[in-house]
This record gives structure tokens, C-alpha cells and sequence, in this order.
């Protein structure tokens, strides 16, 4: 069951639990404006003890710098706690900020939020964040 966890007029943050991943939606722009919203909500799932993430980002019509520092946040609390993280993302832009800015190499992009979540997390596989994971 999908649970409203951020709701402004150029924002919405929703999570739902899938095969032991927390797939959290983000549905609008990711800038200067909403990324401490964003974080806050990712902190408070984990203070709730969801370790596991997939950042949906289907629904992301913008992104900026702050975006990508927003994920580099999120994903520095979720190594803190052993926890894993991957990326939905079907939009070319956001693809395309991946990879102008090199991120697409510290993180396991997928095409959807169903793709991310058919194998089960394995916890820690941050441990090598930002480099990619050995093998």
C-alpha cells in the first residue's frame, strides 16, 4: 500500500515495501526547493528501519546539482545503516544527468521500480560506494 509522505504543489513523495525494498516515488522537481524534503523523508524511513531503497524517479520532470547532491546525502545515511540503494529511472533527461555527471557509475540504475526490486537487497552492498561494486 503506497503511503503519501511528502505532499507540496510542485511535490510528492510516496513509498510502498516491494520484495524487502523500500521504493520510494518522487513525483515532480528535484532542486533547491525540494531536496531537504526528499532527504528528510528518506531519514525518517530509515529511522523507521527501512535499510533498503529504490529511488523511483519515473515521475522526476526536472533535476538539478542539488538533486544529485540530495541523492549523494541519502546515500551516505543508507551506507551509515548497511542498507542498499538503486535507482528507477526512466527518463532520458534524468539518464542523461547520471551520466554527464559520472554518477552513473557509483549506482545500479534500472529501467523500473519493477526491475529494481525483482532481486532481493543485499545488505552492505554500499560498501563500496561511490566506487562500483567489485565484480
Amino acid at each position: 500500500m503506497r503511503t503519501n509522505i511528502v505532499r507540496s504543489e510542485s511535490l510528492m513523495v510516496s513509498y510502498d515495501v516491494v520484495n524487502g525494498w523500500t521504493v520510494v516515488e518522487i513525483d515532480g522537481e528535484v532542486d533547491a526547493h525540494t531536496a531537504p524534503a526528499i532527504r528528510e523523508a528518506v531519514i525518517n524511513l530509515l529511522a523507521e528501519g527501512h535499510h533498503h531503497f529504490v529511488l523511483d524517479m519515473t515521475f522526476v520532470a526536472f533535476m538539478d546539482s542539488m538533486g544529485l547532491g540530495v541523492i549523494v546525502a541519502i546515500t551516505k545515511r543508507i551506507r551509515e545503516h548497511e542498507g542498499s540503494l538503486r535507482i528507477a529511472a526512466a527518463s532520458g533527461r534524468i539518464l542523461r544527468i547520471f551520466n554527464l555527471s559520472g554518477m552513473q557509475e557509483s549506482y545500479e540504475i534500472y529501467p523500473s521500480a519493477a526491475e529494481a526490486t525483482q532481486s532481493d537487497p543485499s545488505p552492505g552492498s554500499l560498501a563500496h560506494w561511490p566506487r562500483p561494486s567489485p565484480g
